[in-house]
């Protein structure tokens, strides 16, 4: 697949409540090269460390792991790495060094230092400037909002989401999607109802 067609992919992923086959199945295949021991290509330790926490923000884990469980920062890396172009790259990387200045602005730690509460804080600060951005796009033909241009947490929340939608966690243990059905019954009887 073209880095052209697989960034307009993603696009469509992060605004259309379901992906496409051709989408499920590219993102799908990029999970299979993430390895058992990360290797990262783009972000050093401290950035992966910050994305990781980032993701678990917006998907935590509960009875389910979280992004953090589907590996979705060593996604994210991949996305950035094989598949963006350096403009993108650019604006990621950047994002993440607002992201630390903010909170070293607002608690005078880092972000990843940060108490949960603090970052939960700055999280919101980042979704009320996105929302905000989008309520003055004008809508396009089909009536949608579209992002005149990418901003790093409109790109984070995206990748988040469709890193862990594809992972074999977000698949089976999230939405419960199974490729092979483990039973089918033909002509099964249908119980008949009690009478009270």
């Amino acid at each position: 697949m073209q880095r052209r067609n697989a960034l307009k992919l993603l696009a469509g992923a992060a605004t259309l409540p379901l992906l496409s086959r051709d989408a499920l199945a590219f993102f799908r295949s990029l999970q299979t090269q993430i390895t058992e021991k990360p290797d990262l290509k783009t972000f050093t330790p401290a950035q992966n460390a910050m994305v990781e926490t980032m993701s678990e923000l917006i998907i935590p884990a509960t009875d389910t792991p979280g992004a953090k469980g589907a590996r979705v920062s060593e996604f994210i890396d991949l996305i950035l790495s094989d598949w963006s172009d350096d403009a993108d790259k650019k604006i990621f990387l950047d994002g993440l060094a607002d992201v630390d200045q903010r909170s070293q602005g607002l608690f005078g730690k880092n972000f990843v230092e940060s108490t949960v509460a603090q970052q939960t804080e700055v999280m919101r600060v980042l979704d009320e400037e996105l929302v905000k951005a989008q309520s003055h796009i004008e809508p396009n033909r089909d009536g949608r909002r579209v992002l005149a241009e990418k901003t790093f947490y409109y790109m984070m929340k995206s990748l988040t989401l469709v890193g862990y939608y594809t992972s074999q966690v977000g698949e089976q243990e999230e939405l419960h999607y199974e490729i092979i059905p483990s039973a089918h019954e033909q002509c099964a009887p249908i119980p008949a109802k009690e009478q009270s």
